[in-house]
């Protein structure tokens, strides 16, 4: 089964920036500047802001998704996603893929969003600062997502690069 490339891109753009969904909706081509996607996350009404690095594989990412909008995302017929109709889209998509007996919600995608930031060696401090996090919650979706495994490869990585 192929995955809508609308869903795709939204899947793709959450893991790679760990936004809400309804941030990621009105995530527009202006909130990217040249070394960062700044928007002010919808949840603090407005008041805190994700400041996310335009690292390579984002910038690949945005790169893929075609400019159909203001909004980065758009529908099947290049319109701005509304809410609703994306979760109806997305549900869609897990049946499609027999993926509906699993507790998987598209906001687990803010999961993998830190992990990756995690083992990529970034501390808790930056990471609560990319996502608009209080360090505790950072602490908190680390624990739940970041395997032993995983949290025991992203110390050595970190340790075997202070020692250069």
């Amino acid at each position: 089964m192929a995955i809508a490339p609308e869903i795709a891109h939204a899947v793709d753009l959450a893991t790679h920036t760990g936004l809400r969904l309804g941030d990621l909706l009105r995530l527009s081509w202006a909130h990217i500047g040249a070394d960062a996607i700044v928007v002010a996350t919808g949840k603090s009404r407005h008041r805190r802001e994700a400041i996310i690095p335009l690292y390579d594989d984002l910038r690949a990412v945005l790169a893929g998704i075609p400019r159909r909008s203001t909004t980065i995302l758009t529908n099947s017929r290049h319109r701005p996603w509304k809410v609703n109709g994306f979760g109806t889209a997305f549900s869609r998509t897990k049946i499609a893929a027999g993926m509906s007996d699993r507790d998987l919600h598209f906001h687990d995608l803010r999961g993998t969003a830190a992990t990756r930031f995690y083992t990529a060696g970034l501390s808790e401090r930056v990471i609560a600062e990319i996502m608009g996090w209080e360090e505790e919650y950072v602490a908190k979706i680390i624990r739940r997502y970041v395997s032993r495994t995983a949290a025991t490869k992203a110390a050595i990585a970190q340790l075997n690069r202070a020692e250069r």
